[in-house]
């Protein structure tokens, strides 16, 4: 028992589990998930038809807007989802300031982006299949789920908004500030270790410096012989 207790603990304790355990991975990857429900369940079953005919219609009022609407969101929800997942995963790996400034950015404002259209595809949706005139068998529960996830995708937008904006707030404005504040820490910190040297006033340097010792040789007198005879 107790070997399986510790062996849980590790499992908890690693750097995955960790990762999929934070608010921003769960709540994104719960906003994948319910676009992913949305689109999906119109393009199964938000298409019927009457008995009385073949023509395929929307089970959103017949109006084949809602149910584009619908497919179009919960397809480009999904993959910004997904995108950014991935950018969470390597974020830890990017060295780059300007990358995951640029990141944070396009994430609130994303974020935000998405939060306007599931609230404007909720209402849509719901107000579309208020005004059905006719009931499809199988449709029934696909327009019913749309609705129901279009509405739950809304809160996880907003919370995802929330945190990229948090995120971004706490990295510093200016990039070039924290290379000037190690500069100066740097800076002070030589000067604090720097010593001065002193030279002695009077260097003392041998007597012979300068005069090179050559072997004497012996020079011969030179004498001019004069001529005696005139």
């Amino acid at each position: 028992m107790r070997k399986a207790v510790s062996t849980l603990q590790d499992f908890s304790d690693h750097d995955m589990v960790q990762f999929f355990l934070r608010p921003q991975i769960i709540t994104r990857t719960l906003a994948g998930i319910f676009s992913l429900t949305v689109f999906a369940s119109l393009v199964n079953e938000g298409y019927q038809n009457l008995v009385t005919s073949s023509e395929l219609h929307c089970v959103l009022n017949e109006n084949a807007a809602a149910c584009c609407y619908g497919i179009t969101v919960g397809v480009l929800s999904f993959f910004q989802s997904l995108l950014f997942l991935g950018f969470d995963i390597f974020d830890s790996t990017m060295t780059s300031y300007k990358f995951k400034y640029a990141i944070l950015v396009l994430d609130v404002t994303f974020s935000i982006i998405w939060t306007g259209l599931w609230s404007v595809g909720f209402c849509f949706l719901a107000h579309q299949w208020n005004r059905s005139t006719h009931h499809y068998l199988l449709g029934t529960s696909a327009a019913r789920a749309s609705i129901a996830f279009a509405f739950f995708s809304i809160p996880c937008w907003v919370y995802l908004a929330c945190l990229a904006l948090k995120n971004l707030w706490a990295e510093p404005p200016i990039p070039y500030k924290r290379s000037l504040d190690e500069g100066s820490v740097a800076l002070t910190t030589l000067s604090s270790s720097t010593t001065t040297t002193s030279f002695p006033s009077t260097v003392g340097y041998p007597e012979n410096v300068g005069t090179a010792s050559y072997p004497s040789t012996p020079v011969p007198n030179r004498l001019t012989l004069m001529n005696t005879d005139a």
